[in-house]
């Protein structure tokens, strides 16, 4: 029977929250084969106008270990910067992953930039290795949040 886990991470940003949100969340299908094209080959929403409910695909290159994932909008509130996405196909799902969800919250930071609060609840396959898939999760979130993050550094009028 597989066990339930979860863990939090927490990624510090000199970008202000809206334009990490909308950059790195929100419009992360548009952006992700710009900036991380070694990653991800392409995205696409498959259902849905990009509100709740709505489900968009990423399709990657070898570098990781599955060839898609897609993932569903349960929960948005645009003003505090936050949603809740639940895994619904490929992305290891049947293999090593049963079910994964994640909270996502960008707050401000005091220095004018922001904080990155992910909170990931999954159950396992039996015999995954959990501190393996837990390491890879958050090494995944946390260059995609560093990623948007360069871009937006680099483009200071974008996402505005």
């Amino acid at each position: 029977m597989a066990s339930a886990n979860s863990w939090t991470l927490e990624i510090p940003s000199p970008v202000a929250a809206p334009r990490l949100f909308r950059a790195a969340v929100i419009d992360w299908h548009n952006l992700a084969p710009k900036v991380a094209s070694h990653v991800v080959t392409s995205a696409h929403p498959v259902e849905g106008d990009g509100g709740v409910g709505s489900v968009r695909q990423f399709n990657f290159t070898s570098f990781m270990p599955f060839s898609f994932m897609k993932e569903r909008l349960d929960f948005l509130d645009m003003d505090k910067c936050e949603c809740k996405n639940t895994l619904v196909e490929g992305g290891g799902i049947g293999v090593a992953v049963e079910t994964a969800a994640s909270h996502i919250k960008v707050e401000p930071a005091a220095d004018g930039g922001s904080v990155v609060k992910v909170e990931s609840t999954y159950k396992l396959l039996p015999g995954v290795d959990e501190k393996d898939e837990e390491a890879k999760a958050k090494e995944a979130l946390t260059a995609i949040f560093k990623g948007a993050e360069a871009y937006l550094v680099a483009n200071p009028d974008a996402y505005n």
